[in-house]
């Protein structure tokens, strides 16, 4: 039997905004009182959604959707004020830092070099070890929190190199080595403890926070882990790897209009027959730390878990590969059983069959629109919003994958919109924009969610992140003063006479 998820999303508006995009005097956005600050514009200007996409630490690329656990926070996003407040740092050492070069772009460079130095001198200050809230965080997070604490420890040993290139004892965990390691570097493991503890009290209270305004938080998992994690190293048996520990198969997408050799996204696929076996006790732990954090959870490429496909890993395109059967029921079961009053958004973007329709209407999950889909028509294009069949969806102008709205825009040559312009009642590009903020406004979705840079009318050079490309992503960084402009009245008006305002 399928489970279902029993409550529907509020009827609402939000905005799309990563946490590292937020302002701070600091490099990269963080969980203190610029967060908060955003919070109340969010509440002014009529949002009842801020959609957050991942938080777990970026690894490769600079990806929170490559990150080095499915269950830790970044220790990026520990706000340094508050631990100035807590007495573990002074203002000094904050200030005479230099965290960044452009107030609207992330330098990750300068963070990873100078973020730890100001985080690892807290901890040598701070006296957390017998309080009742770490000893109460580290028995919530007894499923990860040791085994992530050593990985990242003997990371740093090998100086940031995947753990495929560690030492053999220790790649395998051999148990002489795991002893060795774990005694060697106890103090290093402890510090990985206290910025996860940091990170999970200031999220826990920037959420309260947003809850208490009548923001709802959503988060973004993705479906796969990155190789070069915690979960892979440790988990090894619930993947698709050979005996030395490598990818068998790795996960993407076949060739279609957009790419001719497809995308080898490279993470190692699961062994979904062990999943099952251990009754997804992995997944059933994911989701509940999830739901810990985020009120939605959004979870990405939602269509491997009916079909996913599946790329020999010595292919290094995806012109190889073949499509799986997924868990299907059998994992959508686990994840509403793991979730308590969390409700689930899945990402049905791409070969939607009608196995997935059905276990999404079945499980009642949420499903997506993005209208920049839909630009070019023709009037039965699905994501146009005369064709929405359901209530049940949240729709976007564009996501973190997209170009922003004017930049889209700003890339098609007049003809090519002049099916925009009538269907949306505009002459030009700027007036095409905003008719499209206001249309989804007024369509039946119960949730619209539009990335902050649409908001701000911003074109290509805000785009947060270009697919299937390296380097350059996730650098974008709202000003303060950018949504302080903002026209709040504008936007509350349109939650008002659309009914998007949550009473």
């Amino acid at each position: 039997m399928i489970m279902k998820q029993e409550h529907k999303l509020i009827r609402g508006a939000g905005v799309l905004l990563p946490v590292s995009a937020l302002p701070s005097p600091y490099g990269i956005g963080t969980l203190g009182r610029e967060a908060l600050d955003f919070v109340d514009f969010l509440k002014e200007a009529g949002f009842s959604y801020w959609q957050v996409l991942p938080v777990g630490q970026s690894g490769y690329g600079d990806s929170p959707y490559q990150s080095f656990s499915a269950f830790a926070g970044n220790p990026y996003y520990i706000d340094l004020d508050v631990l100035a407040e807590e007495g573990l740092l002074n203002k000094e050492e904050i200030d005479g830092r230099r965290w960044f070069e452009r107030e609207d772009e992330v330098d990750y460079k300068k963070i990873y070099d100078q973020r730890f130095l100001a985080l690892k001198k807290a901890f040598s200050r701070s006296r957390h070890d017998d309080l009742p809230a770490y000893l109460n965080f580290c028995r919530e997070h007894s499923y990860w929190l040791e085994d992530y604490s050593l990985f990242m420890a003997v990371k740093e040993h090998f100086r940031g190199r995947e753990w495929l290139e560690w030492d053999e004892d220790i790649r395998l965990r051999k148990p002489n080595a795991l002893e060795k390691y774990s005694s060697l570097f106890r103090t290093e493991m402890d510090f990985w403890k206290f910025c996860q503890f940091k990170f999970y009290m200031q999220w826990q209270s920037l959420k309260k926070y947003a809850n208490e305004k009548g923001i709802l938080i959503i988060g973004d998992i993705p479906l796969y882990v990155s190789c070069d994690s915690c979960d892979v190293w440790v988990h090894d048996r619930l993947f698709e790897l050979d005996d030395s520990k490598k990818p068998v198969n790795v996960a993407g997408v076949p060739p279609d209009a957009f790419s001719d050799l497809g995308q080898r996204w490279g993470n190692p696929l699961y062994n979904w027959e062990r999943m099952e076996q251990e009754d997804f006790a992995w997944w059933r732990e994911r989701m509940r730390i999830s739901a810990s954090l985020y009120d939605c959870i959004r979870i990405d490429h939602f269509i491997g878990v009916v079909n996913y496909y599946s790329i020999p890993y010595e292919c290094q395109t995806a012109m190889e590969g073949k499509w799986v059967k997924g868990p299907g029921s059998k994992l959508t079961n686990a994840i509403l059983e793991s979730i308590g009053d969390a409700r689930i958004i899945a990402e049905d973007l791409g070969v939607i069959t009608p196995e997935i329709r059905e276990l999404m209407r079945e499980a009642g999950f949420t499903g997506m629109k993005v209208i920049e889909f839909a630009l070019e028509g023709p009037p039965d294009n699905e994501y146009l919003p005369h064709n929405y069949k359901e209530t049940n969806i949240v729709v976007y102008t564009g996501t973190h994958d997209n170009d922003t709205l004017a930049g889209a825009l700003e890339g098609m040559e007049d003809e090519r919109l002049g099916f925009a312009y009538s269907y949306f009642g505009a002459g030009n590009r700027k007036d095409l924009a905003e008719a499209i903020i206001r249309a989804l406004y007024s369509c039946t979705a119960d949730v619209v969610i539009f990335q902050m840079q649409d908001l701000l009318g911003l074109g290509s050079s805000a785009r947060t992140n270009t697919p299937s490309t390296i380097g350059g992503n996730w650098r974008w960084r709202l000003i303060r003063k950018q949504y302080e402009e903002c026209d709040k009245n504008k936007l509350l008006n349109y939650s008002y006479i659309y009914n998007r305002v949550y009473k």
